[in-house]
């Protein structure tokens, strides 16, 4: 897989906190995110990290940000103000994003969030997408059916069973909560409740990859990678 280089998030001009790689997907992608000084965002992950070993982050995608924060406000999420962020790439653009944060009590499973990808084009560029789909999120949860019912609210998706998980299924992929036990058939072991265990990969030649990740040291158990510590949680690969 490539990576973007590494890049520092911008507010109003000034540094937000944080620092990002990203590894872009032909729908979806994994961010690598660091804290840098001390602003409230990068507070606001290093507090995240402090809570969460493994996966922090689950970001829903959206065209219009503002209505994403008048919806969430009117339904108990409390979002904060809206934040403009924006970063400069090695090609000298500036690329630009609008998120919706939430208070972190409120969504106790990581740090979930909207974006909205102002400049897209700057952000899935030629040489960096990989030739995969993100197509899975994994929420481990004691009460899946609660838990569920609270991203529904979150995402205005309907949840609906599939096989012993609920699922919420958005326009390019969903969200798939189960208790662990469930969740440790799929992926193997995954963190106490509540948290994000996992994600899905859809890929052209799963076998292939699959022996890729075996070649070089991480555990695959079916088609279930196993993350080294500092990444956390697993991949399956369909």
């Amino acid at each position: 897989m490539v990576a973007t280089p590494v890049s520092h998030h911008q507010v109003a001009g000034k540094p937000a906190g944080t620092s990002n790689r990203c590894v872009m997907f032909e729908e979806g992608y994994i961010e690598l995110l660091a804290p840098t000084g001390d602003t409230p965002n990068a507070r606001r992950v290093r507090d995240r990290m402090d809570v969460h070993t493994g996966i922090h982050l689950a970001c829903f995608g959206t065209p219009a940000a503002e209505a994403e924060h008048a919806r969430l406000a009117a339904h108990g999420f409390q979002p904060e103000p809206l934040v403009s962020l924006q970063r400069e790439i090695e090609t000298g653009e500036t690329v630009k994003f609008k998120v919706v944060y939430i208070p972190p009590a409120l969504m106790a499973e990581g740090r979930i969030q909207y974006c909205q990808h102002v400049t897209p084009a700057g952000v899935w560029r030629e040489g960096y997408v990989n030739p995969f789909r993100l197509s899975a999120v994994y929420v481990v949860a004691d009460d899946p059916v609660v838990v569920a019912a609270r991203w529904a609210r979150f995402s205005g998706l309907l949840p609906h069973p599939q096989g012993e998980t609920v699922c919420l299924t958005t326009a390019r992929g969903m969200v798939r909560i189960g208790k662990p036990s469930i969740l440790e058939k799929i992926l193997g072991p995954v963190p106490p409740a509540p948290a994000i265990a996992g994600y899905e990969l859809t890929c052209r030649h799963p076998d292939q990859f699959l022996a890729r990740c075996s070649n070089v040291g991480l555990r695959v158990k079916g088609n279930a990678v196993s993350l080294p510590a500092a990444l956390g949680g697993a991949w399956v690969v369909v």
